[in-house]
């Protein structure tokens, strides 16, 4: 059965004319069938009355683009509806849509005005029509609320996307700065590096240079100055490498100092994804090979990445993983049960995932195995790894 998410989210992928036309058919079906009731003695779904509901759906696939002047001839037709003898419950739906997307496709200002105009005509049609005795029309004070409900409705959700839209770009300028902060810091430490490494090797290389000059010359007329010389050779050479080694660390200090993680933990990722609310189902079929530490890892990085994709980008609630080991390869697999997806270039894909996906085929492609992903028919994602062992004994994965 398929949930309210996945039809929301088929509809939000539908292009906008498609879109409109469905509004438009469901509009249409709800309003034909206010339409073609007749009360006793009246003829009410005539030939004005059908005109009129083709006229309004007519405008509603023209409300993106049009909302104001849709808004209008919709009002026209409900209001004509009225002053004919036929008011129904359902015959306003074609002006509430039209005053919703006025609201949620302008602004404030022409929500107010919309407003005005549309509660001032439905009270006067109120007025006009009075109180008849098989269709009787509400007060004029009521008449003159039911227009603000849809411009209501339509400002909160505009103000809504605002908002939204306006958090996304303060995170994005904000990620912007931190990375133009950073690659600052990595500038002014390159300089850096780069200045100590150049000191180091100027004046080292030179001075071991000269001291080499001097041992050669005096290596068979001065033995014991060539001996002094080339001992402050390897002196200066040591003390060389023990200054670059100090200067150098500096580009790995971000690095960990943990050992490469292995299959073995795992279980420990799985519970940390599961404390985020998506159940995690992990199976391991054994195999008669130990793998490397290398393959370990990688096969670790790959579910590690795939179960962060889930949890950031999938909407999903449960998500399968295995690990099948033969003699030759490991066989890695992480399918989800997110929402349907149309299928995705690899381009998109990586766009998508970030460099997670593009990090993800490095580490396979280094160790020549296969990867490919991408949506399930019926909605999830998968993501399914090869990973070749060959030449290793005993273990399991």
């Amino acid at each position: 059965m398929m949930t309210f998410a996945r039809l929301a989210a088929r509809v939000r992928a539908l292009p906008p004319l498609a879109a409109d036309l469905a509004v438009v058919a469901v509009v249409g079906l709800f309003t034909a069938s206010d339409v073609a009731v007749n009360d006793p003695g009246y003829r009410q779904d005539d030939v004005l009355t059908w005109a009129l509901l083709a006229v309004s759906l007519a405008a509603l696939v023209f409300r993106r683009r049009r909302p104001v002047p849709v808004a209008c001839v919709t009002g026209a037709a409900c209001a004509g509806w009225a002053l004919h003898g036929h008011i129904g419950e359902l015959l306003n739906l074609p002006v509430i849509v039209a005053l919703y997307t006025v609201a949620v496709l302008g602004d404030r200002r022409r929500t107010l005005w919309t407003g005005l105009v549309a509660a001032t005509v439905s009270g006067v049609v109120a007025l006009i029509v009075g109180r008849d005795v098989v269709n009787p029309q509400g007060l004029p004070v009521l008449e003159m609320v039911w227009p603000l409900v849809p411009l209501l409705l339509g400002e909160v959700v505009r103000t809504r996307r605002e908002l939204l839209a306006e958090y996304a770009a303060r995170a994005e300028r904000a990620e912007e700065e931190r990375e133009r902060e950073a690659a600052l810091r990595v500038r002014r430490e390159r300089v850096r590096v780069a200045r100590e490494i150049h000191d180091i090797l100027a004046h080292t290389v030179s001075a071991m240079t000269v001291q080499a000059g001097v041992a050669l010359d005096a290596l068979d007329t001065a033995p014991e100055v060539s001996r002094r010389a080339m001992t402050q050779v390897r002196a200066s050479g040591k003390e060389a490498v023990r200054e670059l080694r100090a200067t150098l660390s500096v580009l790995r200090e971000t690095e960990s100092t943990a050992p490469a993680p292995r299959l073995d933990q795992l279980a420990e990722l799985v519970e940390g994804v599961e404390a985020g609310g998506v159940r995690v189902v992990l199976r391991r079929t054994p195999s008669g090979a130990t793998y490397p530490a290398v393959v370990e890892a990688t096969a670790y990085r790959i579910v590690q990445e795939a179960l962060t994709n889930v949890v950031k980008h999938s909407g999903a609630g449960r998500v399968a993983a295995s690990l099948t080991g033969t003699d030759s390869a490991l066989h890695i697999e992480i399918v989800d049960d997110g929402p349907v997806r149309s299928e995705p270039s690899t381009a998109d894909a990586d766009a998508a995932g970030g460099f997670g996906l593009i990090g993800m085929r490095e580490r396979v492609l280094a160790l020549g195995g296969t990867l490919a992903y991408g949506p399930v028919p019926g909605g999830g994602f998968r993501v399914h790894a090869v990973l070749p062992t060959e030449g290793t004994t005993g273990g399991t994965p």
